[in-house]
């Protein structure tokens, strides 16, 4: 079901928000634990949804010294999340120290290229920001990492390039009827999946509805008359 590929994110301040929110949506498979709750809650919350079943991508984009990177990967596997992010950025050695770190465990490291919020002059890049992804989810897949996280406006350049055994996972998707807000490098979702995304994460248009369930099934529904 295409439904599988949507992680929705647990973005919410406390625990027994992020507790009532699974409850909501019992049919969501995948979510996604970023800096917000994990600071928050910190292992508690991966517990319960590893109790419930669930898959976890646990959104923490690392980007320090190689050795302190490593360590921090290597301190996840306790955990026992199935996604945990890096920023690409942080160069070959912090992402070949962290692969190194986890010792081909089943943990999949994935390195965020550019965030979906930021433009070209935001970053302050002469060249253009497409190539600027693609020459990040390379270096990515050079070094051996799972996949990367990118806009879905990239995916025609990285899918050719990367192959179909990287996984892209895109953030900055936004159903025909929701608003883009802060992400300025946004798709719907039924047109990332064509593109070659393998997940979509896809967060206020479902959580900061009045009715999250009622939105889901739209997304659901959307999806499937796009299929």
């Amino acid at each position: 079901m295409k439904s599988d590929r949507i992680i929705v994110p647990l973005d919410v301040p406390e625990l027994e928000d992020a507790i009532n929110l699974v409850k909501l949506l019992p049919m969501v498979s995948f979510w996604k634990v970023g800096l917000e709750l994990f600071i928050a809650a910190g292992p508690e919350i991966l517990a319960y949804l590893k109790g419930e079943g669930k898959s976890i991508f646990l959104d923490l984009k690392l980007h320090d010294i190689p050795n302190t990177m490593a360590g921090a990967c290597r301190s996840a596997l306790k955990y026992e999340v199935d996604l945990l992010t890096l920023h690409a950025s942080a160069g070959r050695a912090a992402l070949q120290y962290s692969l190194k770190s986890i010792e081909q465990k089943p943990l999949k490291l994935l390195g965020v290229t550019v965030l979906t919020s930021l433009s070209a002059q935001d970053l302050a890049i002469s060249m253009d920001l497409a190539d600027y992804v693609l020459s990040l989810a390379l270096l990515c897949k050079e070094v051996g990492l799972a996949g990367s996280i990118c806009s879905p406006l990239e995916l025609n350049k990285l899918r050719p390039a990367c192959g179909d055994d990287f996984l892209l996972i895109c953030p900055g998707i936004r159903p025909s009827w929701s608003y883009a807000g802060d992400q300025k490098r946004t798709m719907t979702p039924a047109q990332a999946l064509s593109c070659g995304a393998d997940y979509l994460v896809i967060g206020r248009p479902i959580t900061a509805d009045a009715n999250p369930t009622l939105a889901w099934s739209k997304l659901v529904e959307e999806l499937e008359e796009n299929s």
